[in-house]
């Protein structure tokens, strides 16, 4: 009798199993949506870097090293390049998060098409000056917003547009793959580094090929991936492969799910 109560207490005191608050919550559309937008983020990077005389389109780590050595250098149409790239990415970012918020189980569509068509309005807008470069700022900022679209397990926003953290997820995931303690997110990083790169290859080719109007690439895949969401959602509403059960994604775990458009 003892034991059993002892072992009824281990029980009770065990943790209960942290909520999964992946978006879209079926890895059946959400690893493959990730990975193919990774292959797009590359590809709009790779074509931005050589069209505009070496501007990350959503590599920030790589801006902010520019936007540094730019400081040093006292060149300040850089600094002024530079730092309105990085501000039009966080707003992306930015409004990325409230739409997710705002159009509840529509998010992975509505996200999509946004940024399908801020990718094509991009070669629509006039080209700027170098320390305003307006020709680029739709691509960047459907860019930002694009890693509101998609959300691991612990409700992380997906790293899409950008390789360092799913190298460093990789390693410390293989570390703890060792101790038995990885996490479900591990598996999907070398694909994501996987995606990206091909993207940024295939993003190059079209560049020297085409020249600016390779973006319409990147604009077309996010148009399939945008219609291919909104015919699930519309043939399965509610279902797992375009819905989840977790609020806007990086927010506080006691936030409530936000779902007002059915």
């Amino acid at each position: 009798m003892a034991g059993q109560a002892g072992e009824q207490g281990s029980a009770a005191a065990k943790p209960a199993a942290p909520e999964d608050k992946s978006f879209p919550a079926d890895p059946r559309t959400r690893i493959p949506f990730a990975i193919a937008l990774s292959a797009l983020a590359g590809c709009a990077d790779s074509i931005g870097f050589l069209e505009f005389s070496q501007l990350f389109m959503s590599f920030m780590s790589g801006n902010t090293t520019r936007f540094g050595v730019a400081v040093a250098n006292a060149d300040w149409e850089n600094v002024t390049r530079v730092a309105s790239t990085i501000a039009v990415f966080c707003f992306g970012a930015f409004l990325g998060t409230l739409l997710a918020a705002w159009v509840g189980r529509w998010r992975l569509a509505v996200l999509l098409t946004v940024q399908a068509a801020l990718l094509a309005i991009g070669l629509l807008m006039p080209w700027g000056t170098f320390a305003y470069p307006l020709h680029a700022y739709p691509i960047v900022l459907a860019l930002g917003l694009q890693n509101a679209t998609l959300q691991d397990e612990g409700g992380r926003s997906l790293a899409l547009t950008y390789v360092t953290g799913a190298v460093v997820r990789f390693g410390t995931g293989c570390a703890n793959l060792l101790m038995g303690t990885v996490a479900p997110s591990f598996w999907i990083q070398a694909p994501l580094w996987a995606g990206l790169s091909t993207g940024a290859v295939l993003g190059g080719l079209l560049q020297i090929r085409y020249g600016e109007t390779a973006f319409l690439f990147p604009a077309a895949l996010a148009a399939v991936l945008a219609l291919i969401a909104i015919a699930l959602t519309l043939a399965k509403p509610g279902s797992p492969l375009v819905a989840g059960s977790a609020p806007a994604p990086d927010a506080s775990p006691k936030a409530q799910v936000i779902d007002p458009i059915h």
